[in-house]
């Protein structure tokens, strides 16, 4: 087994090919440490550089990355399309070798595949996106039907507070979602990310969802969190096709 990334556990055709990495294996250090590919945290260059060659070694990706300058919205773009480092929370391909990708310390990283192998995409998805509707918009974007979703690591149910003004903006827009809010006080709720996202891709049409179930504030050896430490690094989630 793999120890320095996750593979996805789903039904994905077999020339799709996903992971997630984990903190171990990179050149990174202190707060880093060490696996870290985001250049935008603060870490040197040239370590961020040197673990960018080790995932791209290591998962053996047939191009470079596709990165993307994340920004907590809706936009989506088509990976084989981009030049430079556009604004934008998701990407999809319909071309083979091209490697969709996303950085994530606490947001749900969320794969997309057709169950035909043609179309791939990648979302990154905070509560700021998921009711921004990065998710349906990726759905969309893809044009395509018969979708597998895959659910990578994020802050777990029992880690993730929010205000009640979160809570009343997502129930404003779909009454389903106060299923995944629980009350901790008046002004305080717990919310599950993964449940979220699930109500917002069937809404969109997508059943086939698997994945969910990890933390990573409380799984420090495995994951960066930005909600436990602040100044930390990024897993990056990839998925490309032959």
């Amino acid at each position: 087994m793999p120890t320095n990334w996750l593979k996805p556990d789903w039904p994905a055709p077999v020339n799709v090919h996903a992971a997630t990495t984990l903190r171990s294996g990179g050149v990174s250090a202190g707060v880093y440490a060490r696996l870290n590919p985001a250049t935008h945290v603060g870490d040197d260059h040239e370590h961020v550089q040197q673990n960018r060659v080790l995932i791209r070694r290591m998962l053996a990706l047939p191009s470079e990355p596709v990165w993307l300058e994340q920004v907590h919205g809706n936009a989506v773009v088509q990976a084989e399309q981009v030049t430079g480092l556009p604004a934008a929370d998701a990407s999809f391909s319909h071309a083979a070798g091209v490697v969709c990708t996303v950085l994530t310390a606490d947001c749900l990283p969320v794969l997309f595949c057709t169950r035909d192998g043609q179309t791939i995409a990648a979302a990154h998805a905070g509560w700021r996106g998921l009711l921004a509707g990065v998710l349906s918009n990726t759905l969309a974007a893809m044009q395509a039907s018969d979708v597998l979703v895959w659910l990578g690591p994020a802050i777990g149910a029992r880690c993730f507070e929010v205000g009640a003004e979160v809570r009343a903006a997502f129930v404003q827009k779909n009454v389903q979602f106060a299923t995944a809010f629980i009350a901790q006080d008046a002004t305080h709720y717990l919310a599950d990310i993964y449940q979220l996202a699930r109500i917002e891709l069937s809404t969109a049409g997508a059943c086939d969802i698997y994945g969910g179930g990890f933390c990573t504030v409380t799984e420090q050896e495995r994951f960066f969190s930005y909600r436990r430490d602040k100044q930390t690094g990024r897993m990056a989630t990839l998925i490309w096709r032959d």
